[in-house]
């Protein structure tokens, strides 16, 4: 039987962690937002810029150089704001991962120390049922650790196809502005 000091832990415990929760989230809003906002100055200076350059042009020729060059820098900028937003969001995922993992163990341990609990004050003849409910519980952990790492593998393997996209939409504008 749980005493009203462990139920009032509890929900202390349970308003702390959505409470940090909630703080990352509009952490990551905020960085969000100031990304955005950087991103406009940007492109609101280099409209300008491009726009005074592009009413500078004389002929066809020096019009189509312009162009070349504008591309380039545009693709790695487009590919920095994509890699930045991507930070934003993998790291806000990973502080409600890391919150939620702590969660499920807390929780886990509780679950544990019932069964234990029960365990100890079961009647005689019941070591069977026993047995069979930590083998279960056993077995649900190993489930979770399995998918956990799953998760962490295919986070990983998104990181590094993402990085290889961006690399590769880079190198291709950087050849196609050589040609031209």
């Amino acid at each position: 039987m749980l005493t009203a000091e462990q139920i009032v832990a509890a929900q202390k415990s349970q308003m702390d962690t959505l409470f940090g929760l909630t703080q990352k989230a509009f952490e990551g809003v905020e960085k969000l937002v100031e990304l955005n906002l950087q991103a406009t100055k940007a492109a609101l200076s280099e409209s300008a810029n491009n726009a005074q350059a592009l009413l500078s042009v004389k002929d066809a020729q020096e019009l189509l150089n312009l162009q070349a060059s504008m591309v380039q820098p545009l693709a790695e900028k487009t590919v920095a704001y994509s890699r930045h937003l991507y930070d934003i969001a993998s790291g806000t995922g990973a502080e409600f991962s890391k919150a939620a993992e702590a969660t499920a163990s807390d929780a886990q341990k509780k679950f544990m120390a019932v069964v234990d609990n029960a365990s100890k004050n079961a009647p005689a003849g019941s070591e069977t049922a026993v047995a069979v409910m930590k083998s279960a519980v056993s077995a649900a952990n190993n489930a979770i650790e399995s998918v956990q790492k799953a998760v962490k593998q295919a986070t990983d393997m998104a990181e590094a196809n993402f990085n290889t996209v961006a690399a590769t939409a880079v190198n291709a504008t950087k050849t196609a502005a050589k040609k031209r």
